[in-house]
């Protein structure tokens, strides 16, 4: 029988095998739904359902839910947390803090619900999907340290900076830059871009492997050390500070029409 659960808190770390030590791989953020598929031990094989992507969890870190509560989950009106961090308060007033990208389901007047448990936040620390512009969204994440599989304002990878600030505009990306790449419409030619598309990059083999969103004004935003903003033209992504190109620029896609 499918198992199904929900993050019920702040994070949980997805690493590639059931170990403490393995690498992680994603991140899950509150409100996040996932199908298990495997246990092993105190590990659990799971699918993200945003995604499908696959990964472990300690089992104690996951809030088990049956069918019906996954799919009013997955179907109800979805909003997120947009400031870095937000204290959301149970009815046993335990506080929570949500990172950004966190998503809350069914939000009515700063109440909502996970699997029984009811909790209250401020109007002001949530916004409804799509109601803020996806620059605006990619901008409060400028200074956000990089932390490989990381999705978080306190730790990102630039696939997890572009998937969750999609997210937020109801706009579900694959995870990795390389998955992301076979995404929307091809744009030809650099000068024929828009705010809004994404720039991938490639490394000598020819593998994509980086991913940014681009601006006005020649410019591009991503997650390489820490969320930043260079310039970006044909060849590819050039660093002032470093004087010199950093990234090769490989194809652009439009995923917004």
């Amino acid at each position: 029988m499918q198992e199904f659960g929900v993050c019920e808190l702040s994070m949980v770390p997805v690493r590639k095998q059931p170990s403490e030590t393995s690498e992680m791989v994603n991140q899950l953020l509150f409100g996040d739904l996932i199908k298990v598929y495997d246990s092993q031990n105190n590990w659990l094989l799971i699918h993200t359902y945003h995604d499908d992507y696959e990964g472990w969890i300690d089992k104690n870190m996951i809030t088990n839910i049956n069918k019906t509560e996954f799919k009013r989950l997955a179907n109800g009106k979805p909003s997120f947390v947009i400031e870095a961090s937000a204290k959301a308060e149970s009815e046993t007033n335990t506080q929570l803090n949500i990172p950004r990208g966190g998503r809350l389901t069914d939000v009515n007047d700063g109440n909502f619900e996970i699997s029984g448990n009811r909790y209250s936040i401020d109007n002001n620390l949530f916004i409804q999907a799509g109601t803020i512009s996806l620059t605006d969204l990619a901008m409060r994440y400028l200074g956000s340290p990089y932390m490989w599989g990381g999705r978080s304002p306190f730790g990102i990878d630039c696939s997890g900076l572009i998937q969750i600030i999609f997210k937020m505009i109801d706009i579900n990306l694959k995870r990795d830059a390389s998955q992301q790449a076979e995404q929307g419409i091809n744009i030809d030619f650099i000068n024929e871009s828009k705010e809004g598309d994404l720039a991938f990059f490639d490394n000598s083999e020819g593998k994509i492997i980086h991913v940014g969103i681009i601006l006005e004004d020649n410019r591009i935003l991503h997650a390489s050390g820490t969320v930043r903003i260079d310039k970006l033209d044909h060849h590819g992504i050039f660093n002032d500070s470093q004087n010199k190109y950093t990234h090769n620029l490989r194809i652009i896609k439009r995923i917004q029409s």
